[in-house]
């Protein structure tokens, strides 16, 4: 079922990248859950999709000449905003397990003629970067489609330097999810069947040895009224949107 989900997900994305129109609600997250970018330095419209349910780099505290990875890079878009603020001394990583979105991504970044940004395709349960080589990790609504987030929050503290520390948009749930939505793959891929309760998924982060966890930002996010209908038949079940901030410690 996990191989499935992920192979279902890859899939989704990879259309995402072939349609003209950018995203549509069966592929990604829901409209009306990502933010808006486009007063942020460094933003490039065409790496824009909508996938995102927050703004991880506003929050992210990135300096000039560190060190930023991207988890779920996409089409580059939170790279491209990071890389303005790291500098041409800075370095940003992006990783996607979408071989489309990367070379989209690489497309951007030469169509923008960045030479500190670099794409790469793999999966984020398995980092390939060496241990403590990155300063910042970043990754917008991208945590709760993968299965072992626990996996996935231990690759963060593995490659983050002593002190570095990570800032991650994601969708978690308040409430028990019904079995029905848990186990229907294009909800998984929308972003809400694959989210954690809010409680679990702090306890997750800290059970990966990161400290100083806060939540940067929260806000509640309004489900489509067909998928409430079809799957939610009450109000005890919610969606939010949260920034969370962990460092590594020495």
């Amino acid at each position: 079922m996990i191989k499935s989900m992920k192979e279902h997900v890859k899939q989704q994305y990879s259309k995402v990248v072939e349609q003209a129109d950018g995203c549509c609600s069966a592929a990604c997250c829901g409209e009306g859950f990502n933010q808006d970018y486009s007063a942020l330095s460094g933003y490039y419209a065409q790496a824009d999709y909508g996938l995102g349910c927050g703004l991880p780099t506003e929050s992210a505290r990135i300096r000039r000449g560190q060190t930023v990875l991207d988890l779920g890079s996409g089409a580059g878009n939170d790279c491209f905003v990071a890389s303005a603020e790291v500098g041409a001394e800075g370095k940003v990583y992006g990783l996607d397990f979408t071989e489309q979105m990367t070379l989209k991504a690489r497309h951007n970044a030469a169509q923008l003629g960045l030479s500190n940004v670099e794409f790469i395709t793999g999966d984020i349960e398995d980092i390939p970067l060496p241990a403590a080589s990155v300063d910042v990790v970043i990754s917008n609504c991208v945590l709760n489609l993968v299965p072992d987030k626990a996996r996935v929050f231990a690759q963060i503290r593995r490659v983050l330097a002593v002190g570095g520390h990570m800032s991650i948009a994601d969708v978690v749930t308040v409430g028990e999810a019904p079995a029905a939505l848990r186990g229907d793959a294009g909800f998984f891929a929308s972003c809400i069947a694959g989210a954690m309760p809010k409680g679990d998924y702090l306890q997750t982060i800290a059970g990966a040895g990161l400290v100083d966890i806060e939540i940067q930002k929260e806000r509640q996010l309004d489900l489509p009224q067909s998928l409430r209908a079809a799957y939610l038949p009450s109000d005890d079940f919610q969606i939010y949107s949260i920034t969370v901030f962990a460092r590594k410690a020495a």
